[in-house]
């Protein structure tokens, strides 16, 4: 049946920031069949209508996630990225067992429905178990298999074999799409790095690594190669394709250039990069050079929110901050950067704004709330949003017209239960 949403707003997820205030939005067969203002909707004798006294807006889209990591929440307090990983994070991964990685995805996944994310890209162990908890939520993913050479970890060659495999069985329905995770070129033979990217760019698929996260990375690389980490990936044919690089904080002009000559996407995660102090990535120079750039959380043990509403309005000040500009980061465009922008930095027109064609992946949000007022004109609404809002106020969100949170909880799975399993869970990794 069609079904026929009314809303105080819209806000639609375009760079432009546009509003349509009183404004109607019909769903059919998980696509959005109309939006516009209520006046010019068309006749709805067919639709199921619901009236919403707030505002719809997309589900928004997290470029750059570790979902799982729900479980080293708030550990390693105060570490630098390096130790940060290789004294708390790593030892403690290598305890994992694949269910506890479908558990602690689960909870990532509710937490982050209900926050208005509909859609993550992940890079953790045990992609299947990641592709099954998101399956029980509800949501979508794009799962790149992480290849790293960890203790008790398969060979590289061969770690790069079954992520290839397991890429050509993702359902074709766009709710799970797998992609090809090299964890960075500080911690991978650059070999094999070239041999990830030749087979991601073979099957269409997308290939996501970190890049120039800190300082001291860069540095070192620079110091054995002679190259920054973008020339150094561009040297070994890395680049090229349907390439997303999570943070890239430390990049020059003449990086720049080439991330816009090889049309390298970016999972810019603010948060994440703040808490670990590992810097501010330049922003408005990747969006003036035409970079496609989305915002990512980051996983939950270095941002430790997963709440991507947050992380735009930090975005929007951190760009500001860095620039010295007012004007450095709009409210449109670091909504945008969550929304459509980020739709784009991964390769799927299918989601991020709402718009006729595009998947229903639709998230409520509360107006009836202080931090809504005063409303004096249509783009006021987007600009409380991203300078007020906050993700307590989603009530309910939709995947593909699919109700998935209701009243502010989660429907499809036993929210207390898990928050249960991922404590006990957790204590086992962090004793052994």
């Amino acid at each position: 049946m069609r079904q026929r949403y009314t809303a105080r707003a819209v806000v639609v997820g375009d760079r432009a920031g546009t509003v349509l205030p009183d404004a109607v939005l019909d769903v059919a067969d998980g696509e959005i069949a109309w939006v516009g203002a209520a006046a010019d909707a068309p006749p709805a004798a067919d639709a199921e209508v619901t009236a919403l006294p707030g505002l719809l807006m997309p589900g928004l889209v997290n470029t750059h996630a570790h979902g799982p990591m729900v479980l080293f929440r708030g550990q390693a307090e105060g570490l630098p990225l390096e130790r940060w990983l290789r004294e708390v994070i790593w030892p403690r991964e290598g305890r994992l067992t694949a269910d506890d990685v479908e558990a602690a995805m689960t909870a990532a996944s509710a937490e982050m429905l209900c926050g208005g994310m509909t859609t993550s890209v992940e890079m953790y162990f045990a992609p299947e178990r990641v592709a099954a908890a998101v399956g029980r939520t509800g949501a979508r993913a794009v799962i790149a298999t992480p290849l790293i050479p960890l203790p008790g970890t398969p060979p590289l060659a061969e770690q790069l074999r079954d992520a290839v495999a397991l890429a050509t069985r993702a359902p074709a329905d766009g709710t799970v799409e797998y992609g090809i995770g090299p964890h960075a070129a500080y911690t991978l033979p650059l070999p094999l790095l070239r041999d990830a990217a030749a087979a991601a760019r073979e099957h269409g698929l997308l290939l996501h690594l970190h890049v120039a996260e800190t300082r001291a990375e860069d540095a070192d690389l620079l110091a054995t190669h002679g190259l920054s980490v973008p020339a150094l990936l561009a040297s070994h044919d890395v680049l090229g394709g349907r390439v997303l690089a999570a943070h890239c904080v430390h990049l020059d002009d003449a990086d720049l250039e080439l991330w816009q000559e090889y049309e390298v996407a970016v999972a810019h995660c603010p948060a994440s990069n703040a808490k670990l102090a590992s810097g501010i990535a330049p922003v408005r120079a990747m969006l003036d050079r035409g970079l496609r750039v989305g915002l990512g959380t980051d996983g939950a043990a270095s941002n430790d929110g997963l709440d991507l509403l947050g992380d735009v309005r930090l975005a929007a000040q951190l760009a500001r901050l860095r620039e010295g500009r007012a004007t450095a980061l709009t409210a449109a465009e670091a909504f945008w950067l969550a929304t459509g922008g980020a739709a784009d930095a991964i390769g799927r027109p299918d989601l991020g704004q709402l718009a006729v064609g595009r998947r229903a992946d639709l998230v409520h949000v509360d107006m009836a709330d202080l931090l809504f007022e005063p409303v004096l004109s249509p783009p006021d609404v987007l600009t409380h949003l991203v300078w007020s809002g906050t993700s307590r106020l989603v009530r309910d969100t939709w995947v593909g017209g699919r109700p998935v949170v209701r009243d502010g909880v989660c429907t499809t799975v036993d929210v207390e239960a898990l928050r249960a399993d991922v404590a006990s869970r957790a204590a086992r990794l962090a004793t052994g």
